[in-house]
């Protein structure tokens, strides 16, 4: 396989990949802004009055990745759940006005719409306030959801499960799909977080981060040696065709099982001046999603994937990937 990418080439994916379906399943969220001023101290308890100016609603979670593959042009399914609430509203609403289709959204009753608060004040980060459950989803929804999977599957050109542990990824929903797109030859791309991580047997593209792996094989890694040891410690008992393994500032590492040995390969950080890190996992596994079912090669997909976090990273706060920022950078370097 070879790993140049021209500007030529990546027009050729980009126009391959366009309008294809990509689904996403897992934990959706509401990102709420409320901006205000600090104008005195509250005389009931020592803590600070906001005046409200405006509030923000923003999609978080797996619906940022939704986000990304459209920003790349591609077209997102989004499958997730929220609750029947206020905050159910705002989500659809946002979906709605981004271009996102809600045909795959669910609502449970027995939980809220997870949802993240942020207060802001003179450009400072004063509270959080989270709204969530983490049960497990019921029998009944989690059947609904494989059941509108089942059924659309085969007008998705791969399938990514976005993990949050936020309770609906179980393990039998995890299973079932993986199952479904085995048996229908559709790819499955995995990012996952602590819970269930060894439940994510057989998928095509398993990609954490260097924290959870540590955690997650109680490792520390603290060189490269050690990291291309966990890594093919996780290929080996996932039997994942490839495993992408970010490192934050170090780049990331491919590992690639073939004919009984795991090639790796080391790709470092394209990121120029680092501003914000929040959201480059999810622009991760969206890009190479979306590169992939433009015909790239995994090992293209995963260089213009390392390339688009640079680039979100050097912008402030939660922002997609977008063609003409890859392909600047590409030209570029």
């Amino acid at each position: 396989m070879t790993s140049k990418i021209t500007s030529h080439k990546l027009q050729k994916i980009f126009k391959k990949s366009k309008n294809k379906k990509i689904a996403i399943l897992g934990d959706v969220m509401l990102d709420k802004y409320v901006y205000g001023d600090i104008s005195r101290i509250s005389p009931e308890a020592p803590v600070p009055v906001i005046d409200t100016m405006k509030t923000e609603y923003k999609l978080g979670g797996a619906a940022n990745v939704a986000n990304n593959v459209k920003a790349l042009e591609a077209e997102p399914i989004l499958i997730g759940v929220i609750g029947d609430d206020y905050d159910a509203g705002h989500y659809l609403e946002v979906m709605r006005s981004q271009g996102l289709s809600t045909v795959g959204i669910f609502k449970d009753k027995s939980r809220p719409t997870t949802s993240k608060t942020r207060v802001i004040s003179h450009s400072q980060h004063v509270l959080r306030v989270d709204s969530e459950r983490k049960h497990d989803l019921s029998p009944e929804l989690s059947k609904k959801i494989l059941g509108f999977i089942k059924n659309n599957l085969n007008t998705f050109e791969a399938v990514i499960l976005q993990d949050y542990n936020k309770g609906v990824l179980t393990k039998e929903v995890i299973t079932s799909v993986i199952s479904l797109c085995r048996n229908s030859g559709k790819p499955v791309y995995v990012d996952p977080k602590f819970m269930n991580f060894f439940e994510y047997k057989d998928v095509t593209i398993f990609k954490p981060n260097r924290k959870e792996v540590s955690d997650i094989l109680a490792m520390k890694l603290d060189g490269d040696d050690s990291v291309r040891e966990a890594g093919r410690r996780i290929i080996d008992s996932l039997n994942c065709e490839y495993l992408v393994l970010t490192r934050g500032e170090k780049g990331m590492m491919l590992f690639d099982k073939e004919k009984g040995k795991t090639v790796v390969l080391d790709i470092p950080t394209r990121a120029r001046k680092v501003a914000d890190v929040s959201g480059a996992g999810d622009t991760v596994i969206s890009t190479i999603a979306v590169m992939l079912a433009g015909g790239a090669n995994i090992i293209e997909s995963v260089m213009l994937a390392n390339s688009a976090a640079g680039i979100v990273c050097e912008e402030v706060g939660i922002v997609p990937i977008y063609r003409k920022a890859l392909l600047e950078s590409l030209r570029s370097n």
